[in-house]
């Protein structure tokens, strides 16, 4: 039987006859948490085909333990004969519409090969994502706002651009409230909150929707010690965009680094902009500002540059799905639309596999992304690259050449191999007298002492 040959997984369960129905049950209560599955009655754990007998009596046993599953599901039920006379009985079901499902008053979520109970939050995180469609922060009015309260040169810019792109028709006028209507962003005559959001003045929105606020800092080192810049704005989502932009204009160092073989130099940003512009644009875009004090953050180390959101991830996405393809499920659909229209976010469902592709075409690891602490973090870390704001002067290009041979050593090298693998005419004393200076500039740091010295970056 094809279905019992790759043995059980998340998405299939075995039983070996229907005195086992109980936890047949749960498992499929599980797997209407989760992706749907199948599971069988009359087969072993192990995978091999039993069958047993099946008859009216064994159907109604089964059809009443599924009744104890709420909301009510009416899954599939086949019966698949075999050739000695018996059958496998097969429970099909999606994964459920309805989410969270319990069984006998608990709820259940499917873990590999298995049935773990939900918790308290885990359950009422997938009750609230169940809502989600018609009952969310951005589409409920905006109290005591109206279209007068909206940037309207925002709004022309946002129409210009979605025309100009070929992401939204001519609407023949540029009335705010029309274009407003089109976008989905008024209803009963009011604007939505996710309006506010995307066009509200700042005046109006420090008072009333403080969390509309970007942080950003650069700190000196590798923790937040001590900062060398810390402000905060206010605005609407393309203020606030345009403000981190600025910031990492400032503060992102125009780094050099040598083009293998051909002793270039060559200046780029520390860590591409389109793709930290990726990972700002989904800040705004998925961030829950159902949280007050919520806001988008922007973190410069010596070592990493970070960009943070208020809330979680949701309908199942984690880190390492998010970097393969998957289907879009933005947290404020609307808002995101408006971004897309826009041109700020080009793809939906891209945006994270764009954002790595970018980091590794630059020569950048891939980003890491955490969910954790009620706050979503993007965090890029820079390879190969010297930060030439780090030093009081320009670099030479021989201590260009030996921070690129230590950037490809985690471990550390000897003089004697950094001096082998420079391409030019270097004696060692030079290359000795480098590396103090590349130490003075806090960029090399040795370990170990004498013969046995090893130099890292820092």
């Amino acid at each position: 039987m094809g279905w019992a040959a790759g043995g059980e997984s998340e998405t299939l369960e075995f039983k070996r006859s229907t005195r086992k129905r109980r936890e047949a049950v749960r498992a499929v209560c599980a797997m209407l948490n989760h992706r749907g599955g199948r599971v069988l009655f009359g087969i072993e754990p192990d995978g091999r085909v039993v069958g047993q007998q099946v008859g009216d009596r064994t159907i109604e046993e089964v059809a009443y333990e599924l009744g104890e599953i709420d909301p009510p599901v009416f899954p599939r039920i086949d019966r698949v004969p075999l050739e000695d006379g018996r059958e496998v009985l097969v429970i099909s079901v999606p994964t459920g519409i309805n989410r969270p499902y319990s069984y006998r008053g608990q709820a259940y979520r499917r873990v590999g090969n298995t049935n773990r109970a939900l918790s308290r939050g885990e359950y009422n995180r997938i009750l609230l994502e169940r809502v989600h469609g018609e009952q969310r922060w951005e589409n409920y009015p905006a109290e005591g706002w109206t279209v007068s309260d909206l940037d309207a040169a925002e709004i022309d810019r946002t129409v210009d651009e979605a025309i100009s792109r070929g992401r939204v028709e001519d609407p023949g006028g540029r009335e705010p409230e029309v274009v407003l209507v089109g976008l989905g962003l008024m209803r009963g005559g009011a604007p939505l909150r996710a309006a506010v959001v995307l066009f509200g003045r700042r005046e109006r929105l420090t008072a009333e929707f403080p969390q509309c606020l970007l942080r950003v800092a650069r700190f000196a080192g590798t923790d937040k010690t001590e900062f060398l810049d810390n402000r905060q704005f206010r605005g609407n989502a393309f203020e606030l965009l345009a403000a981190a932009e600025r910031f990492l204009r400032e503060h992102v160092p125009v780094a050099g680094r040598v083009v293998p073989g051909r002793m270039e130099r060559v200046d780029e940003p520390r860590y591409p902009p389109l793709a930290v512009r990726e990972a700002l644009a989904n800040a705004f875009c998925h961030r829950d500002y159902a949280i007050g004090g919520g806001s988008v953050g922007v973190a410069i180390y010596d070592d990493r540059l970070e960009v943070t959101s208020s809330g979680s991830l949701h309908f199942g996405l984690t880190p390492e799905v998010l970097f393969g393809p998957h289907e879009s499920l933005p947290w404020n659909p609307l808002i995101a639309s408006v971004f897309y229209r826009r041109g700020i976010i080009e793809a939906w469902g891209r945006g994270t596999i764009k954002m790595a592709e970018l980091a590794v075409s630059a020569g950048l690891p891939r980003p890491e992304i955490e969910d954790t602490g009620g706050c979503v973090t993007v965090r890029f870390r820079p390879t190969g690259y010297v930060p030439l704001l780090r030093v009081g002067r320009d670099l030479s290009e021989r201590q260009r050449e030996i921070l690129s041979i230590l950037d490809a050593s985690a471990a550390g090298l000897p003089l004697r191999e950094i001096h082998v693998g420079l391409e030019g005419g270097a004696t060692v004393r030079q290359v000795r007298e480098d590396l103090a200076s590349l130490r003075t500039f806090g960029l090399a740091v040795p370990t170990g002492h004498g013969r046995g010295a090893r130099w890292k970056r820092r």
